[in-house]
């Protein structure tokens, strides 16, 4: 890759010096291999964006997308069906280099049948609470099961049985033989087999009632697939003596580096699958595609790009140590992002109507805007302008609060966005004393340029009421209030920092004509407002917005920790 853009960390400084020693040929092949047990979140992006990443900035360098499918009671195709949907989204492509770990049931079973014979796996008949009695702690050793010496022949008989499904659940598991005083606890004679009977498998049917553990699988899978370099996040450090054990043992044609990075721990998010799943269970949020959920279909159905998402992936970067990143960081990329390529487009969200007494009651004019006040690339985009008009209610106050105040008043002026100076004339206020309409003036001499002889200092946007079209617009902001609401000090549940402002829908927003065509996760800025998209899969015209123009939480944390 050009040296001015070349990435570096340190795993492409482990993968360069092995390229450069000749190891496994110069080749460079990665994976990535999520669990088909839900939806990926923001945390799988990092790892996705590393792993694709890396195949892309190599030559002949390869990463495949592998499914870790062993535990077919909480795995569903619908779930590889969105991961693979999510991973192409993001702009990768893996190929023909797509598989799963079912795809090598057979030889694993093969490899078991193998470490049995090499005296390096025993059926243990332990339940699963006599196996965690048995496996110590992590200042005293475990004790050797009672079962631990059958002898081969027996051993091999028990296993054949267990995969003819002659035992019941949990009565057996196939363990290997390593030591069960071994500081790592997961060299206490792990297991590699357990029973699971009745269940369908969403890729081989009812054809297994066995199937193996994560810690077996992954390794050969890696091998199988001539994997170079396997990239897993720390929780796994642990594991990989076991990893390279089995490797070892089993004395492979290829060995598969294991290298750990930290994993992405972001404000104000969870990202436990099973919390995420209770969100969803609940009814907290609607659907794992909630704009307000880490995962990326949320991400993606909030309007948030691909390109956002790899541009935060760069920039927090990889490291060995765990570190919790700010929200901040992430809203940023996506409004560098959005800032730089969404076209602009006017939309009031709490209309207040406007009438200007000295416009002709049938005259209407198209005006010329810009689609991006930087980017005249992108061309521009005609707005009607009319006798009457929406601006949104809080740009009028009857009397300025304070100096700062920049918007129209009862007998002040204003500039509309791309048009003309009013002036408010009259207040119009109904039975109940609310203010309904504003009778307003205009100066025509005031297009595209300054009054004479007065400045206005004020700018508001508006709509066209005959041409404006109708919408809901939903609001979404941060899903909890609290920084680590999974880890907050004072011991309390993530549920309890659910943001009661998360989510604010107004259904009478009027919206500039051009945008009942928008294409679902098209990104806009609404002029003021902030950056919105489409929603897809809403009937009638939706927009849900993305993310405010300018941190609105930075204030709030500021506050937080001066507490």
């Amino acid at each position: 890759m050009p040296e001015e853009t070349k990435k570096t960390n340190f795993i492409r400084q482990i993968i360069e010096a092995d390229i450069a020693a000749g190891k496994n040929g110069g080749k460079v092949r990665t994976r990535f291999p999520p669990e088909p047990n839900g939806y990926l979140h923001i945390g799988h992006a990092k790892s996705i964006c590393l792993n694709f990443g890396i195949a892309e900035d190599y030559p002949g360098a390869t990463c495949n997308l592998r499914f870790d499918d062993t535990n077919p009671e909480k795995e569903e195709a619908e779930y590889v069906e969105a991961i693979q949907r999510d991973v192409h989204w993001l702009g990768y492509d893996w190929g023909d280099r797509l598989y799963f770990a079912s795809d090598y049931f057979e030889q694993l079973y093969q490899f078991a049948v193998q470490l049995i014979e090499m005296g390096k796996a025993f059926v243990c008949d332990l339940s699963p609470e006599e196996m965690r009695a048995y496996r110590g702690t992590l200042t005293e050793p475990g004790r050797e099961s009672p079962y631990r010496e059958r002898s081969v022949a027996e051993n091999l008989d028990l296993f054949a049985r267990m995969r003819a499904g002659e035992f019941p659940d949990g009565s057996r598991t196939l363990r290997a033989r390593i030591d069960m005083a071994s500081p790592n606890l997961n060299l206490r004679d792990p297991t590699i087999y357990r029973i699971r009977r009745g269940l369908r498998h969403h890729q081989t049917g009812e054809a297994w009632c066995i199937f193996p553990m994560y810690d077996f699988t992954h390794c050969l899978s890696d091998m199988l697939e001539g994997i170079t370099h396997s990239l897993c996040t720390l929780e796994f450090e642990d594991h990989r003596p076991l990893y390279d054990w089995y490797l070892d043992t089993l004395k492979t044609p290829c060995h598969p580096r294991q290298i750990e990075f930290s994993r992405l721990n972001l404000e104000y998010t969870v990202v436990s699958k099973r919390k995420l799943t209770q969100l969803v269970e609940e009814g907290i949020v609607d659907g794992w595609d909630d704009p307000r959920m880490p995962t990326i279909a949320g991400l993606r159905r909030r309007g948030v790009t691909p390109a956002a998402i790899r541009e935060f992936a760069d920039r927090i970067g990889v490291t060995k140590s765990d570190n919790l990143v700010e929200m901040g960081q992430l809203e940023n990329c996506i409004r560098d992002d959005l800032n730089q390529n969404a076209p602009r487009a006017m939309a009031v969200l709490r209309p207040l109507k406007v009438v200007l007494t000295d416009y002709p009651e049938e005259r209407e004019e198209w005006l010329e805007a810009p689609l991006h006040p930087q980017r005249a690339e992108m061309g521009t985009r005609r707005i009607p302008f009319s006798r009457e008009l929406w601006i949104d209610r809080n740009d009028f106050m009857e009397v300025a609060p304070n100096k700062k105040f920049k918007r129209l008043v009862a007998g002040g002026e204003v500039r509309l966005r791309n048009a003309y100076v009013i002036r408010c004339d009259e207040v119009i206020r109904d039975d109940a004393g609310e203010i309904v309409e504003l009778r307003c003036s205009h100066d025509p001499a005031t297009l595209g340029a300054n009054p004479e002889g007065r400045k206005v200092k004020g700018v508001i946007h508006w709509v066209s009421a005959r041409h404006a079209i109708r919408a809901e617009v939903r609001l979404y902001d941060r899903l909890f209030d609290h920084p680590t609401p999974d880890n907050a000090r004072d011991g309390s549940s993530f549920l309890e920092h659910i943001n009661p402002h998360s989510l604010e829908v107004i259904e009478g927003a009027m919206l500039e004509g051009g945008l009942a065509e928008a294409e679902p996760g098209q990104a806009w800025q609404f002029e003021r407002e902030g950056y919105f998209c489409r929603d897809d899969g809403s009937e009638g015209l939706v927009f849900n917005r993305t993310i405010t123009l300018r941190d609105t939480w930075a204030k709030i944390e500021k506050q937080a920790r001066q507490a």
